[in-house]
This record gives structure tokens, C-alpha cells and sequence, in this order.
């Protein structure tokens, strides 16, 4: 009869120890009483029911970085093509985060896996190289609203690395050489242009004005000289023995 009291006492204490539960700061409880759910708990120390009368799901409100796997993509304007991305997520509602899906990461990354082939074969290929931005956008978009009603917030989706196939560089080289060529041409043809276009205009200014003429000859005379002494022979226009008769 002595020992009762202490035996009553070490049952006590070792009921309210297996009913002492803790959560982090990044962590939340969720209790299911019976098998039906009864709260969330945390962050610090909470109790739950020993005996298996609830059970703890421990969900990490941490935000997630998911490596998605290369997948094998074929473009709009059937350009083969593999692709891998990252994507970041977290739990925003532990309750449907445990209630709503078997295990979000793994659906998450499922729902990611499909999207980003999908939407990368909606898009040309060169769309998937100059627009990154929006295309991310719209990966983030579209698999935030699927995990939603699990309680999770995707919050950023990018599209790291593209590879394309070796035959296919060669052929994006051999364009891109071509491009600059076209490129070269059409500026030389534009300087060309605008060179004609100035020399027209001197060429009236000049024919306009005699004395201006007789100044460009002068001029080119003296270029033609140099620095060294030379001889040279140039006929005279005859409007120069006018402008030289009248003096």
C-alpha cells in the first residue's frame, strides 16, 4: 500500500511526458483526435493524447528548393530539346497540406514535371531562349493554382539550362553567322546610301556657287602635293581664267 501513491505518481509523469510534444519556429502540429482533425499547434510545447488517441503530423513551413529533373521537350516549331528547372515552394495551411494530399513534395513535384513540358510545348524554341521571364511566369502561375488546394504557395518557377542536340547547334550557328552577314550588308548599304546622299548635296552646292568650285580645286591641288616636292600637270578650268581676268 506504501508503494500505490508512487506508482500513481510515475504514471502521471510519464503520461504527461509522452503527451508533451514541441514545435520549431518553422514547424506546426497537426492533431488528428480519433482519426478526425482537432487543431494545429505550434510553434513551442503543446500536448497531445497518448495511446494513440491523437497523432501528430508535423509539417516544415519552410520554403522548399526542388531541383525538377531534366525533361525531354519537343517546341511548337518541333525543335527537340531538354530542359531542367528549379522550383521553390512552401506550406501555407498545414491542415490541407495533411488532409488534402498524401504527400505534397512529391505532387508538387509531379504537377511541375508535367506543366513544364506542356508549357515549353506551347512556345517556339527561339520564345524559350529570348523570353525566359515570361515563360517562368507562366510555370509559376499555372502550378501555384494546382497546389493551392493542398495549401501550398509555389513562389517561384525557373527554367535553368536548355540543350538542344548537336546537329541542331551547327544549324543555329550556320543561322546566326548568316544573321550577322545580313546584318553587315545592310549597314555597309545604309553608309553607302547616306555617302550618295551627301555628295549629291555638295555637288549642288557646288554647282550653285562657281567660287566654291574654284576652292575644292584649289584644295584638292594642295592634297594631292603633299609634303615632298613634286611636279604635277592639271588643266585649268576656264572659269578660273575668267575669275583671275576680272582682277
Amino acid at each position: 500500500m506504501f508503494f500505490f501513491p508512487g506508482v500513481v505518481i510515475v504514471l502521471v509523469l510519464w503520461l504527461v511526458v509522452t503527451a508533451v510534444r514541441i514545435a520549431n519556429e518553422y514547424e506546426r502540429g497537426v492533431i488528428l483526435r480519433l482519426g478526425r482533425f482537432h487543431s494545429v499547434k505550434g510553434p513551442g510545447l503543446f500536448f497531445a493524447i497518448p495511446f494513440n488517441v491523437d497523432k501528430v503530423y508535423k509539417v516544415d513551413l519552410r520554403t522548399v528548393t526542388w531541383d525538377v529533373p531534366v525533361q525531354e521537350v519537343i517546341t511548337k516549331d518541333n525543335v527537340p530539346c531538354k530542359v531542367n528547372a528549379v522550383c521553390y515552394f512552401n506550406v501555407i495551411d498545414p491542415e490541407r497540406a495533411v488532409l488534402k494530399v498524401q504527400d505534397f513534395r512529391m505532387a508538387t513535384s509531379q504537377i511541375a514535371q508535367t506543366t513544364l513540358r506542356s508549357v515549353l510545348g506551347q512556345v517556339d524554341f527561339d520564345e524559350l531562349l529570348s523570353q525566359r521571364e515570361k515563360i517562368n511566369s507562366k510555370l509559376q502561375q499555372i502550378i501555384d493554382q494546382q497546389t493551392d488546394p493542398w495549401g501550398v504557395k509555389v513562389t517561384i518557377v525557373e527554367v535553368k539550362d536548355v540543350q538542344v542536340p548537336e546537329s541542331m547547334q551547327r544549324a543555329m550557328a550556320h543561322q546566326a553567322e548568316a544573321e550577322r552577314d545580313r546584318r553587315a550588308k545592310i549597314i555597309a548599304a545604309e553608309g553607302e546610301f547616306q555617302a550618295s546622299q551627301k555628295l549629291a548635296d555638295a555637288a549642288r552646292i557646288i554647282a550653285s556657287e562657281p567660287a566654291a568650285l574654284q576652292l575644292r580645286f584649289l584644295q584638292t591641288a594642295k592634297e594631292i602635293s603633299g609634303d615632298r616636292g613634286s611636279t604635277f600637270i592639271l588643266p585649268i578650268p576656264v572659269e578660273l581664267l575668267k575669275f583671275l581676268g576680272k582682277n
